[in-house]
C-alpha cells in the first residue's frame, strides 16, 4: 500500500505553531526563575544567584523529506538553558550576612526592568501563537463545511 507524501498543511502548521507555544512557556518559566532571585545572595553552589538564558534551536519539521519546501519548515524547541556571566552589582551592606571582609554584598546578574520586558515579550509570543493555532482551527472547520 503506497502512501500519499506528506504536505505542509493544517498539522504542520498546528506542529509549527505548537512548538512556539511551548518554546515561549519555557522561556517564561525561566524568566520567572530568574525574577524570583532577583535578591538571592546565597545558593546551594555558593555564591550569589546567576541569571539563567534560554538558548532556542530551529528543528526541521520533515528533515528527510523529499518535498523541498516541507524541508524549510522549521520548529523550535528549547536547546539549553545557560547561565549568564556578567558579573552582579557589588553593593555597600558591611551587617549583611554575604558581605565579603571589605562589607560589600554581591547581588545577582538579574535586571528586573529588563526580566519584565523578557516576559513580556515571551507573554505576546504565546498569545500570538494561540492566535495562529486558534485561526488554523477555523480554516480547518470551514474546510470541513465546504465537504458538506
Amino acid at each position: 500500500m503506497k502512501t500519499a507524501p506528506v504536505r505542509p498543511g493544517v498539522f504542520s502548521a498546528m506542529e509549527v505553531a505548537a512548538s512556539g507555544l511551548s518554546a515561549e512557556r519555557s522561556r517564561m518559566n525561566v524568566v520567572a526563575g530568574n525574577l524570583a532571585n532577583a535578591r538571592t545572595t546565597r545558593t546551594a553552589e555558593g555564591g550569589p544567584y546567576r541569571r539563567l538564558d534560554p538558548v532556542f534551536e530551529a528543528k526541521p519539521l520533515a528533515p528527510r523529506s523529499f518535498d523541498p519546501v516541507l524541508r524549510k519548515v522549521e520548529t523550535v524547541e528549547l536547546a539549553a538553558v545557560r547561565p549568564d556571566t556578567t558579573p552582579g552589582a557589588l553593593v555597600y551592606e558591611p551587617g549583611h550576612p554575604d558581605a565579603n571582609a571589605d562589607g560589600y554584598v554581591e547581588y545577582p546578574n538579574v535586571n528586573v526592568v529588563t526580566e519584565m520586558v523578557n516576559m513580556m515579550t515571551a507573554s505576546r509570543a504565546y498569545e500570538a501563537g494561540v492566535t495562529s493555532i486558534e485561526s488554523l482551527k477555523a480554516m480547518a472547520r470551514a474546510a470541513l463545511r465546504i465537504g458538506k
